[in-house]
């Protein structure tokens, strides 16, 4: 599962009751939420981060990142998540000047328990309780809130929230080498390196020499293989990493590639 971020709400409590649940994060949005209960294991690239209850984070927009969401002590997985929107911060930007310190690069930024914080994301839940959902003119003032909070307590973030260009045309092979894991259409992996679906097509098979497809999949395989022989891994713990969506075409495709099946690789 994925998400776009392209629904009406800016402020959302999200209460998954399954064991767990992947969600690759593709946004032209920033990110700002809360762990209330349940744990997150964030992937980015080669980076990996886990998330518990009382953690928050600040994802920025045009990073790709798997969350994969699990209930843990018998709690399910609850977070309050903010999206950051371009019009909104523009807005913003026009009535504060932005203080831009040196780039501090991509990644998630976590921050630690600060009475900010928790009287901020404490403030929200009652929120939820209504129908008709939180007033537009109520969440006019807590994303407010929540950018002047992230201003005080990181004092980089600037940098982050107040740049609005698109993504520039980057190193294709680097790009993909990094990134191959996240399971999203080949129009994102386009627009992540800067180019046209159709030139993205074009310098992928001059790098390559394969189409995107197929490269992708035998990557993922690959990864998974590793995971599975060198770090004895079981496949319903890496099949999601690997940026597969489901344990049964997982093992089809691996069958397929390998000729046998995960559970009979060494090590597993």
């Amino acid at each position: 599962m994925s998400i776009y971020w392209t629904a009406s709400e800016e402020i959302m409590l999200p209460c998954i009751q399954d064991k767990y649940l992947k969600l690759d994060l593709l946004s032209g949005d920033h990110s700002f939420g809360h762990l209330i209960s349940g744990e997150v294991k964030v992937i980015i690239a080669d980076q990996t981060y886990i998330l518990k209850p009382g953690d928050t984070w600040f994802c920025p927009r045009n990073q790709l990142a798997t969350f994969i969401k699990y209930s843990k002590d018998g709690q399910p997985y609850k977070s309050i998540t903010i999206s950051l929107r371009e019009e909104r911060l523009k807005a913003y930007y026009t009535r504060h000047e932005p203080v831009l310190t040196p780039c501090q690069g991509h990644g998630i930024r976590s921050y630690g328990t600060h009475p900010l914080l928790e009287s901020f994301f404490g403030s929200l839940l009652p929120y939820f309780e209504l129908e008709e959902g939180i007033p537009p003119a109520i969440v006019s003032v807590k994303l407010e809130e929540a950018i002047t909070i992230l201003r005080t307590l990181d004092n980089t973030i600037d940098r982050c929230l107040a740049n609005f260009s698109l993504p520039g045309k980057i190193d294709l092979v680097d790009f993909m080498e990094k990134n191959f894991m996240f399971n999203m259409p080949l129009l994102k992996f386009a627009y992540f390196t800067g180019r046209s679906l159709t030139t993205f097509k074009t310098d992928f098979k001059k790098a390559f020499a394969v189409s995107p497809q197929r490269w992708l999949t035998q990557k993922r395989l690959e990864l998974a293989h590793y995971q599975l022989s060198e770090k004895a891994r079981k496949p319903a713990d890496i099949y999601l990493e690997a940026g597969f969506e489901n344990l049964s075409h997982f093992s089809f495709a691996f069958k397929k590639h390998f000729g046998y099946s995960p559970t009979e690789v060494v090590g597993s």
